[in-house]
């Protein structure tokens, strides 16, 4: 496993406790390993896989299903005006027919910031509000190009590409990820900009590894590693990821985590004497800048048309209460703030009930999974061809993957805690920054799709229990410190023997995997099937 070599043309040496001097570069960075000549094309063919799943018949249904009702009038609402405004009763009738009414001239209270409406309202500028299709191509769009986001972050972890094609086919095969990108709904957005701050973060990592093997030298804090790029496209998409739920902070404040206390470990390893001062004073400034300072513009900027118009909500809140709100702060975000403090109180106060509401301790095993939309036609209707039909949007997870996920997962603690593999700690760590954080609002209204920001962690934990069982990743040896000739012998888990037993298993999971899309794909996608064959998929009570 391993990373482009480093620049420096004689890597600095330092001695290790009982061993010879050892280059910097052994050390900190991987043994080099290449891309081969034609890695693109398993990444094509998942990514293909994916987007001919989530194209297929997009318009269907010709509905405006559950929370698009909200999500589809604010985009065209930013689309037509810039803000978002009240609708006359019936509008989705209106978007149905391709009779779009106009707007009220009332701002609209809503509780989610715009970026992922904005990108709602491309579909629907480049395909028009009078079809599904356009309102939901943006989510089929930001979907696909998750899974190619989910092959690369393999890559980066494993450096494997048959192992980066197992996470994109799981990925292209899993009803939840698929059912949020065939709708005009926020959470597949969340997750991509999430994901690719978690990519943009492993890149980092590698850079500034090689950045502090050419810079090495022997002060007491060690080098100033200069402006690291990566960090910052990493803080654009953590605001970005902000920008379209909040409750992205939690998984952002873990990459910032991370991202510390990789540096102080590279620190640590190359010898530095005072590496956590170093780290503090030599990185830790200019990462807060990079990916809190970035985040933070890239999140205001997101909001530029309600600052720049004056018919968002409160947009003149400052105006009418001069002397209210954070004084430091210019009129037009005083405004912004108090729209916050609004949306804030909202959600932590948010416990209506709800018939498919599910708690967080309900979501590993998908007890209950949200039903999106249910219509029953009869005989000779939407190509029913039986007494009784029904058809079904359910966003339930391919069981196969989510329940096989549930054994990753402890398997990745006992590698992260056991053996001390980096790899397995952040996915760990990225898994229970989505998921945790949902226990402390326990009266809070919450839905199994909220699962979906930390999927791509629960699908990398898969993919690298999948290579350590079938002896395609080594570990580090257990008990050995980060840094020491022991922690950078890594080792085989299995004998081979066992990592025969493990390549059929593995084979007839993917199987599975494959089976089990073909038989949920009527569910996920509202096919018109027999009433007897939509029961035949609800395996628990819970699911109906």
């Amino acid at each position: 496993m391993g990373s482009v070599p480093s620049t420096a043309a004689s890597p600095a040496a330092r001695p290790s406790a009982g061993s010879p001097a050892r280059p910097l570069d052994e050390l900190l960075l991987p043994a080099v390993t290449r891309l081969p000549r034609y890695w693109w094309v398993p990444l094509a063919l998942v990514t293909l896989l994916g987007g001919v799943l989530r194209f297929t018949s997009l318009s269907s249904p010709h509905a405006v299903v559950f929370d698009e009702t909200y999500y589809l009038k604010d985009s065209y609402s930013l689309l037509l005006h810039g803000t978002e405004q009240q609708w006359p009763s019936g509008a989705d009738a209106g978007f149905v027919s391709g009779s779009i009414p106009d707007v009220e001239d009332h701002p609209s209270f809503v509780v989610h910031p715009p970026l992922g409406k904005w990108l709602i309202a491309v579909g629907l500028w480049l395909f028009g509000g009078d079809d599904p299709f356009g309102w939901r191509f943006s989510a089929a769009l930001f979907g696909t190009a998750s899974i190619a986001l989910i092959w690369f972050a393999g890559w980066l972890l494993f450096r494997s590409v048959s192992l980066a094609t197992v996470a994109g086919m799981l990925t292209s095969l899993d009803g939840l990820h698929l059912v949020e990108s065939r709708l005009a709904l926020l959470d597949i957005f969340l997750m991509f900009f999430l994901l690719l701050a978690f990519v943009f973060v492993l890149l980092d990592r590698d850079d500034g590894r090689r950045r502090l093997v050419a810079r090495f030298n022997r002060s007491a804090l060690g080098p100033w590693l200069g402006v690291r790029w990566w960090r910052v496209a990493a803080g654009v998409a953590c605001g970005a990821a902000a920008a379209v739920k909040w409750n992205a902070l939690f998984s952002i404040a873990a990459l910032g985590v991370l991202a510390v206390l990789w540096d102080m470990n590279a620190r640590r390893v190359a010898g530095v004497r005072r590496w956590f001062t170093g780290t503090l004073l030599k990185d830790g400034p200019w990462g807060f800048l990079t990916m809190i300072g970035v985040g933070l513009v890239t999140y205001v900027l997101t909001w530029s048309r309600w600052l720049l118009t004056s018919t968002g909500y409160d947009r003149n809140w400052a105006e009418l209460n001069p002397g209210q709100g954070p004084q430091w702060l210019p009129s037009a975000l005083r405004s912004l703030w108090e729209y916050h403090v609004a949306a804030y109180s909202f959600h932590t106060g948010l416990d209506s009930h709800h018939t498919y509401m599910a708690g967080p301790a309900s979501w590993l095993f998908m007890q209950r999974p949200t039903s999106y939309y249910y219509e029953s036609p009869s005989a000779g209707t939407d190509g029913c061809t039986v007494d009784s039909c029904s058809q079904a949007i359910l966003n339930l997870g391919n069981p196969a993957i989510w329940w096989v996920g549930v054994l990753a997962l402890a398997f990745g603690i006992w590698l992260w805690a056991v053996r001390r593999d980096w790899r397995f700690g952040a996915l760990v760590g990225i898994y229970a920054a989505g998921y945790l954080p949902w226990f402390l609002y326990p009266e809070r209204t919450m839905f199994f799709f909220y699962a979906l920001s930390y999927f791509p962690a629960l699908v990398l934990l898969i993919t690298g229990a999948i290579g350590v069982l079938t002896g395609r990743l080594a570990v580090p040896r257990g008990g050995a410190t980060a840094g020491t000739p022991e922690a950078a012998t890594d080792e085989r888990v299995v004998s081979a023997r066992w990592a025969r037993r493990w390549c059929t298993v593995t084979f007839v999971f993917l199987v599975l995997v494959v089976a089990l899309a073909v038989f949920f794909w009527p569910v996920w996608t509202a096919q018109t099937i027999p009433y007897e064959h939509w029961r035949w998929r609800m395996w628990f009570r819970s699911w109906i």
